[in-house]
């Protein structure tokens, strides 16, 4: 397994809880070695049946948020235009923090920090070589490329390479809020704030422990930057005011008051990404199919991964030579190939959808995006 996110973990505990031997490889040097990221939510038909899967379903339950589900709309003006709030016992889609999603799946698993994989090179009956930056190549009879957008495993099965969207997003982070901010926890709410102009848009979303992850998402030239340090936070503050001036001084202040800046272009694969079938390679989650981040993506790759290894491990499990050899390698393909059929007639489907739903929300009329979740949301 190649990659440690959320789809290669859920691929690595499932087939590790059926008894099966699997090695992560993850570049980062250690599981603390960088922020994990903000919120996600899991969906009931995808990301909670591969937790399910995975043993973990009652573990989630405890640690995610449904008070997360809530969604508040406003004008540019600050008016409320829509105002969401979850069901008692509704549980369609909590929230939980990357990070604690990720400590989770971890478990017991071993995973080998530090291997930065260079290049995947499919060997035939022989297996599939993996290079490294640092150290000797190593051989496996599968390697499951789940390193996300630019995965280095993906060059082993497909030429295709993710393009510019022409929709930046740009994140900053509010500490403390509910003490600090207490004015914007107020606006923000118990779940998710959504503010939305012309080409253009404010994401406020809701972590645990009063941490905010704020989104200015525009559309703009790839290097719209070019003219500004965006390692200087002061100067991408001062741009992003410049560019959404004129919204409600309150809306505002998610960005005036943001700590450190990233910049996220948003970069797609083509809709329906599909590949001739290599033996001994195949991939899931972002490497597979990268999508617009509108909440199918972790819950794709976490299905994809659960239902690889459960499939795995029953195929093997009935071989005769227990997933070893050449009649098991065999059933092995079979399996790969029958998983990858299915991954991309639904990866496909979710890809439309995703990228439709951006087109909607970064668009010339701020009403698309209102009729985006008015379309989703439970009357």
């Amino acid at each position: 397994m190649v990659g440690g996110g959320p789809g290669g973990l859920t691929f690595a505990h499932v087939l590790h809880r059926h008894g099966y031997p699997v090695t992560v490889l993850e570049r980062d040097p250690s599981r603390d070695a960088r922020p994990p990221g903000g919120t996600l939510d899991l969906q009931e038909k995808m990301g909670q049946v591969a937790l399910d899967k995975a043993g973990l379903l009652p573990w989630f339950q405890a640690l995610s948020r449904p008070e997360g589900q809530a969604m508040r709309i406003l004008d540019t003006d600050g008016a409320v235009l829509r105002d969401w709030r979850p069901r008692p016992g509704e549980r369609a889609n909590p929230e939980i923090d990357r990070g604690q999603l990720r400590e989770l799946l971890l478990g017991s698993l071993e995973v080998q920090w530090g291997r930065e994989v260079t290049r995947v090179e499919p060997g035939g009956g022989d297996g599939t070589v993996v290079h490294f930056a640092d150290g000797p190549p190593q051989r496996f009879d599968l390697v499951v490329g789940a390193d996300g957008a630019w995965s280095r495993t993906r060059p082993a099965v497909s030429p295709a390479r993710p393009h510019y969207t022409g929709v930046t997003t740009v994140e900053t982070s509010l500490d403390d809020i509910d003490t600090a901010h207490p004015g914007l926890a107020e606006l923000v709410g118990e779940g998710s704030l959504g503010v939305y102009g012309v080409n253009r848009s404010l994401v406020a979303q809701r972590n645990s422990g009063g941490h905010v992850k704020v989104y200015a998402r525009f559309r703009a030239p790839l290097d719209w930057h070019a003219h500004l340090d965006l390692a200087d936070p002061e100067a991408v503050r001062s741009s992003l005011l410049a560019m959404f001036d004129g919204w409600a001084d309150s809306v505002l202040g998610l960005l005036r008051h943001g700590t450190a800046f990233a910049h996220r272009p948003l970069h797609v694969l083509p809709v329906s990404h599909t590949w001739t079938h290599v033996a001994g390679v195949t991939l899931l989650g972002d490497a597979a199919h990268l999508m617009p981040p509108l909440g199918a993506g972790a819950n794709l790759a976490m299905l994809e991964g659960a239902e690889l290894a459960e499939a795995i491990a029953t195929s093997t499990s009935t071989s005769t030579s227990s997933g070893t050899g050449a009649a098991g390698l065999a059933e092995l393909d079979a399996t790969v190939r029958a998983f990858e059929e299915t991954m991309w007639a639904r990866a496909a489907k979710w890809a439309q959808i995703t990228s439709a739903g951006l087109e909607r929300l970064v668009s010339p009329d701020p009403a698309e995006a209102v009729a985006v979740f008015d379309e989703v949301q439970p009357s």
